[in-house]
């Protein structure tokens, strides 16, 4: 669901302001999220200083930091969106450094976060002579809307909200969306409805789809099989938007760039090397245990 997203932004970039498409992308996940919660026998309102933290801070950066992806999209082509998604881990673990007490890094883990910024450097690959160049400042602002997606969610984990995940990612992307909207008017961006077919279209699909379905089952998978083996589907979104992009869009991706999402997986690799070894054994064992 996530792959498929970079393609209907391009597609509802073609008639719609890039901000004012990503409000409304929000809004309708936050109906759907905030009607589900109420109507379900779950805790959804945020009451409390940390449930009232996590939704603010799951606005300001899980939902507002997306304007940078959308504004950056407009010269940046699906794959390469997507692709800068991969560092996703890697900026989480960075994050949680500076935020979250427990966390700690050595010196081969550092040696994975290099790598990771090795690979980013290698998708972006900024000319000297054109670095305001709008395909070069698009890249970036996909990058600085990953840190901010990765920084959302370490301050989450900080805060520890007890919100049922429907609602909290409801009224995150309720008060999101209203941040969305206020930044398109500062912007000078036009209101305007969906009024295509495809427009409609991509606003549902991005909305419904993309957001209110695929962040429900994203949470749920957080509760079933924990932060590092969910957090790597970071690592099949970009092949599913670039084969999109491809057959869809007619776009074409670069050697160096495959070069770069492999050399950013292995820095992944090496930074939590540890964790995936333990997440292989726990589950060797459960296949034995199946198995008998």
């Amino acid at each position: 669901m996530w792959g498929l997203s970079f393609l209907a932004i391009s597609v509802g970039l073609e008639s719609l302001e890039p901000v004012l498409l990503a409000a409304f992308r929000y809004d309708v996940a936050a109906v759907l999220l905030l009607g589900y919660a109420t109507f379900a026998n779950t805790t959804w309102r945020p009451t409390d200083r940390a449930n009232v933290s996590a939704v603010l801070a799951g606005a300001v950066f899980l939902v507002g930091s997306n304007a940078f992806l959308f504004i950056g999209q407009q010269t940046v082509s699906t794959g390469m969106a997507a692709i800068l998604q991969s560092l996703l881990p890697i900026m989480t673990s960075l994050w949680a450094l500076g935020f979250l007490p427990e966390e700690r890094v050595s010196m081969i883990g550092a040696v994975g976060i290099v790598l990771g910024f090795l690979g980013v450097g290698l998708i972006v690959r900024p000319d000297p002579a054109h670095l305001l160049g709008s395909e070069i400042v698009g890249r970036l602002l996909v990058f600085v809307q990953v840190a901010g997606v990765a920084l959302g969610g370490v301050l989450i984990q900080r805060v520890g909200p007890t919100l049922d995940k429907a609602a909290l990612s409801g009224w995150s992307m309720f008060f999101g969306g209203l941040l969305l909207h206020a930044v398109s008017v500062s912007l000078g961006e036009s209101f305007s409805l969906p009024t295509s077919f495809e427009a409609g279209v991509a606003v549902a699909y991005l909305g419904i789809f993309a957001t209110a379905i695929a962040f429900f089952i994203y949470f749920t998978l957080l509760e079933v099989r924990g932060a590092l083996e969910t957090s790597l589907v970071s690592y099949l979104i970009p092949v599913v938007a670039t084969i999109v992009g491809v057959v869809a869009l007619g776009e074409s991706i670069t050697p160096l760039t495959i070069a770069g999402f492999l050399v950013v997986f292995t820095g992944f690799v090496i930074l939590k090397r540890r964790a995936i070894a333990d997440l292989l054994n726990e589950t060797t064992k459960q296949e034995e245990r199946m198995g008998s």
